[in-house]
Order: C-alpha cells, then sequence, then structure tokens
C-alpha cells in the first residue's frame, strides 16, 4: 500500500515508519516543513510539506494514498503557542479522515491512549476520545490503539529517569509511589502499525497496548536501576506540594509537570492487553527484558 503517515518524526513515528519500508509499503510522510532531517529512511520515503492542521496540506498529501497512519498527539498544552489538545487531537483527526473519505482511502489507524473517555475526563483523555469517536463514525475500516507508556532508546520518559539514576542516584516520586502503569516497548507497538494493514481481522476494533503486567511507579524504578547497575533513592514528594507548584509553574515549558498529568499519573494507566497480543499474533515483553535490549 502507499501510506500516509503523520507524526512520522516522532519516537513513535520513526520505529512505525521503518516498520512499514520493511514489509514492502510505500510511505509517505506529512511534516512541516524543516523538520525532513528527523525522518527515519529519509532517502526512502516521499515528502508531503504541511501538517495535520493545514487542510489544503493534508488533502493534497492523502491523494493517492489507500491507508492513512495518524500517530500525531500531545501530552501537554501551549495555549500560547496554539498547541491545545482540542486542535492537535480533535482537529487534527478531522482534517485527516475527511481528506481520507475524499481521497477514498480504505484503512485509517489511529494513535490515542489508553484511557480516553467522555467526560467527566482529564482534558487529554477527553480529545482523544472524541478523536476516536471521529474516527469510528468516518465510515473508513478503521484500527484504534490506545497504548499505555511506550517506551525506547530515544523516549523522553523512561529514559529520563535513568538518566537521574545514572549522574543523580536519586529520582523524585510523586507521592507514594503506588500508583500503575503498564509500560509497553515501542518495538512491539510499531509492527502493530503495519500488521493491522494486512489483518482484516483488526479492523474496527479498538485496541488497549501494555506490557504484560501492571507496575507500580517504584518497581518501574526499581527495575531501571537494576538493569544500570545502580542504587537507586526514591525521594517521594508530596502531591499538595507538587500540584502547588504546577498550578504556578505549568505554563512555562522548562517546568516539568501540569497538574493535569498529575491528576494522570495518580489514576493511573493500566489494561487488559490480551486481545492485541493474539490478534498481532506478537509476544508480550516485560520491563526488565526492554530495558535490557537497549540499556545494558
Amino acid at each position: 500500500m502507499r501510506v500516509l503517515v503523520t507524526g512520522a518524526t516522532g519516537f513513535v513515528g520513526r520505529y512505525v515508519v521503518r516498520e512499514l519500508l520493511a514489509r514492502g509499503h510505500e510511505v509517505r510522510c506529512l511534516v512541516r516543513p524543516g523538520s525532513e532531517v528527523k525522518l527515519a529512511d529519509r532517502e526512502r520515503v516521499e515528502v508531503a510539506s504541511g501538517d495535520a492542521l493545514d487542510m489544503p496540506a493534508v488533502a493534497a498529501a492523502a491523494q493517492g494514498c489507500e491507508a492513512v497512519i495518524n500517530l500525531v498527539g500531545i501530552i501537554r498544552e501551549f495555549p500560547g503557542r496554539g498547541v491545545t489538545f482540542e486542535r492537535v487531537h480533535v482537529q487534527a483527526t478531522e482534517n485527516l479522515v475527511n481528506a481520507a473519505r475524499d481521497a477514498g482511502v480504505k484503512r485509517f489507524l489511529q494513535m490515542s491512549a489508553l484511557g480516553a473517555r467522555p467526560e467527566p475526563a482529564d482534558p487529554y483523555h477527553l480529545t482523544n476520545f472524541r478523536a476516536d469517536e471521529i474516527v469510528q463514525k468516518s465510515g473508513i475500516p478503521y484500527t484504534i490503539f490506545r497504548p499505555s507508556l511506550i517506551y525506547g532508546p530515544e523516549d523522553q520518559s523512561l529514559n529520563l529517569f535513568a538518566k537521574q539514576i545514572k549522574t543523580l542516584r536519586m529520582v523524585p516520586v510523586v507521592g507514594n509511589g503506588l500508583y500503575q502503569m503498564q509500560p509497553v516497548l515501542v518495538t512491539t507497538v510499531a509492527p502493530a502499525f503495519a500488521l493491522a494493514l494486512e489483518l482484516p481481522h483488526t479492523e474496527n476494533r479498538i485496541y488497549e497496548v501494555g506490557g504484560p503486567e501492571p507496575l507500580t511507579f517504584n518497581a518501574i524504578i526499581d527495575t531501571l536501576a537494576l538493569v544500570l547497575g545502580c542504587r537507586v533513592l526514591k525521594v517521594h514528594v508530596m502531591v499538595w506540594s507538587l500540584r502547588l507548584l504546577a498550578g504556578l509553574c505549568g505554563r512555562f515549558p522548562s517546568f516539568p509537570l501540569t497538574t493535569g498529568q498529575i491528576r494522570m499519573l495518580l489514576e493511573g494507566n493500566t489494561c487488559d492487553p490480551t486481545a492485541f497480543y493474539r490478534d498481532f499474533g506478537l509476544d508480550a515483553v516485560g520491563l526488565r527484558d526492554g530495558l535490557l535490549t537497549y540499556l545494558a
């Protein structure tokens, strides 16, 4: 297939592009001007200039494509720059769906988020849910993936903690650290996007995606330290004080957390990924084994 990919310059996007190319697909990437250098296998993909909020650019990019993979998403808003959940999740998805329908696209794959749901919900989860609804109502055969935390060599989450462990031998932990998540390796997630184009039984399905078992945040930090061969001190920070700081400073890009991110972290992020592994024929990789593939 000729596949249009948005978000191709991101962490997950680069792995998805490689998987598509490896399976013989032609890949066209919708990329903001100047960001082409971030593409994986730049010489093997076709570049369409623009972004998902530019409807004429989206419409032109979708022409001649048989599938669309939407990986565009943010975990934090910057309203002053026009970077909001509403625009990036909902409006961008609506643009892509409309362009895909007009171009006669036969398959639409959407990267959503574990925990996506209607109100009451954090705006991050709510806008992902609304975007998913747009895809479901498009009339195009779809597959929606809702992953927990995706990690790998270039992630901006677990690698941050790994750096803190190696350099400081300590990691700040929000509250008691007992909230759970289910980190999943990027080399598990990316093949599923390519496989979905080939597996009819994955059409019109929503898949929750996670590692083989839930882990507390404390256990995730301990596993990182074990793989790195370091001792780590977990410094537990009171939730109320972080909320206060985030309320005051969260609008600044340099501050690492917003009140919404704290709320979602404490909520946890777990699922039953049985259907995902069964339908795609993939093996579940535990966190320790996954980290060993690139941190050891």
